[in-house]
C-alpha cells in the first residue's frame, strides 16, 4: 500500500461474552479507531449474552462520521468461531482483520496488515501479540516458549515479515474472498467462554485455505503489534496445565481432520528444537543462580507431557466415539441471510466418525505457528 491516508476497506470483528470485561472491550475499540489507517468498520459480536448486547448497542448507538461501530449478535451456536463466522458475514470490507476483546493494537496494526496485501498472492496476515501481566511482571517459572498458552506470541516463531503455516486468531487478519474460497471458522473446535480452553480452530482454517487455493500465501508480520492483557488467574501454573492439555485435546481433532503430516508440522520442529533450547536456556540460568531458571525448564517439561497426554486421549476418543467438527460457506449479510450460514448438518460439513480416514490436505506450510 502506497497511501497511508487512502481508505483500505479494513472491518475489524472483536467478538465479546462477558461484561466482565467491559472497560477491556471498550479499550480495544478505541485502539481501533486510533489506527493511523482508519478502519472501514469495527463490529462487535456479542455471543448469546442479551445484556452485553443491549448495553453495547446502547454505548455505541452514536455513529461517527469517519469509523462506524457495530454491535451484532452471534448467529450461530455458542464459541468464538461462530461468533467470528457472524462478524464475516457482516463485514463490509475487502478485508477482515481479528482482535482480542481484552487486548489493545498499537497506531500502526492495520497499516502493517495493508502493505502486505500489495502482493495479490496474500490471502491472510498476522502480527505479534506481546502479553500485559496483570501483576507487571512475567512470573519467574513461566518460559516465553509456552507464552501461546496465554494467547501470546511465543520464542520460536520467526521474526520480521515471514510465511507461516498459520496465523493466531486473536491477532490476524484475511482476505474477505479467503472465506469464499475455504469457507468459515469450522464449530466443534475453538474456544466457548471460560468453559473451554481449546484451540485450533485458526490452524485448521489456514490449512484448509492452502488447500483450497494453493498458491495462497499467509505471513507473520512481527510490526502488527497488540497487547494482550493476562489476567492473574492465568499467571497460574494450574492454568499452565489445563492450558497445554487442552491444547492437546485440540491437536488431536486437527490432526484426525487434515492428516497428521500438516496438522503436526509446525509442531514438531518446535518439540524436537525450540522446547529442548528452553530446557538447556533454564537449566543454563539456573547453574548461574538466576531467578525461575529451574522453574522454566521444569514447565517445558511438564508442558510437553501434559500436552503430549492430551493428544493421546483426544485421538482415542475420536477413534473409538468419533469427533465431529464442521464448517460451511460464509453467505454475505448483503445477500439477504441475517449471519454466518450454521455450520452443523449442512453442505461442506465434515464428520469424523470411528476409525475412518483422516483426509490430509495440501497446505502451504513453513515454520512457526504452532497454535
Amino acid at each position: 500500500m502506497n497511501d497511508r491516508t487512502s481508505p483500505y476497506g479494513f472491518s475489524v470483528v472483536i467478538c465479546v461474552y462477558t461484561e466482565d470485561r467491559w472497560e477491556d472491550i471498550l479499550a480495544a475499540v478505541d485502539s481501533v479507531r486510533k489506527q493511523s489507517l482508519p478502519a472501514l468498520e469495527t463490529l462487535l459480536v456479542v455471543d448469546h449474552n442479551e445484556r452485553l448486547l443491549t448495553r453495547l448497542t446502547e454505548e455505541y448507538a452514536e455513529p461517527r462520521p469517519t469509523e462506524e461501530v457495530r454491535v451484532l449478535a452471534n448467529a450461530g451456536p455458542r464459541g468464538l468461531s461462530a461468533g467470528r463466522n457472524t462478524g464475516i458475514a457482516a463485514a463490509r470490507g475487502e478485508f477482515v482483520a481479528f482482535l482480542d476483546d481484552d487486548a489493545v493494537a498499537e497506531r500502526d496494526w492495520l497499516h502493517h496488515f495493508a502493505t502486505a496485501y500489495d502482493d495479490p498472492r496474500v490471502m491472510a496476515v498476522g502480527g505479534r501479540t506481546l502479553p500485559a501481566w496483570a501483576s507487571g511482571h512475567r512470573p519467574a517459572w513461566f518460559p516465553e516458549e509456552f507464552d501461546w498458552v496465554v494467547g501470546c506470541t511465543y520464542r520460536g516463531l520467526p521474526p520480521g515479515r515471514v510465511r507461516v503455516r498459520n496465523v493466531l486468531g486473536g491477532n490476524a487478519s484475511f482476505r474477505r474472498t479467503a472465506f469464499d474460497a475455504a469457507g468459515g471458522f469450522a464449530t466443534g473446535i475453538g474456544r466457548d467462554g471460560d468453559r473451554r480452553p481449546l484451540g485450533g480452530e485458526e490452524t485448521e482454517l489456514c490449512i484448509r485455505l492452502s488447500k483450497a487455493v494453493p498458491e495462497a500465501v499467509l505471513l507473520i508480520d512481527d510490526r502488527a503489534v497488540i497487547h494482550h492483557k493476562v489476567p492473574p488467574v492465568r499467571e497460574r501454573f494450574a492454568y499452565f496445565r489445563t492450558r497445554v492439555y487442552a491444547e492437546g485435546l485440540s491437536k488431536a481433532l486437527v490432526a484426525r481432520s487434515v492428516g497428521a503430516q500438516k496438522g503436526l508440522e509446525s509442531e514438531r520442529r518446535y518439540t524436537t528444537r525450540v522446547l529442548p533450547a528452553g530446557v538447556l536456556r533454564g537449566m543454563r540460568d539456573a547453574l548461574r543462580g538466576r531467578s525461575g531458571g529451574a522453574g522454566r525448564a521444569g514447565a517445558i517439561v511438564t508442558g510437553v507431557t501434559v500436552a503430549a497426554g492430551g493428544y493421546a486421549l483426544g485421538t482415542l476418543r475420536a477413534r473409538r466415539h468419533g469427533t465431529t467438527f464442521s464448517w460451511g460457506p460464509i453467505e454475505r449479510a448483503g445477500d439477504g441471510t441475517a449471519g454466518a450460514t450454521d455450520t452443523t448438518g449442512t453442505a461442506l460439513t465434515r464428520a469424523l466418525v470411528g476409525d475412518a480416514e483422516a483426509r490430509p490436505a495440501d497446505a502451504v506450510a513453513s515454520e512457526g505457528g504452532a497454535r
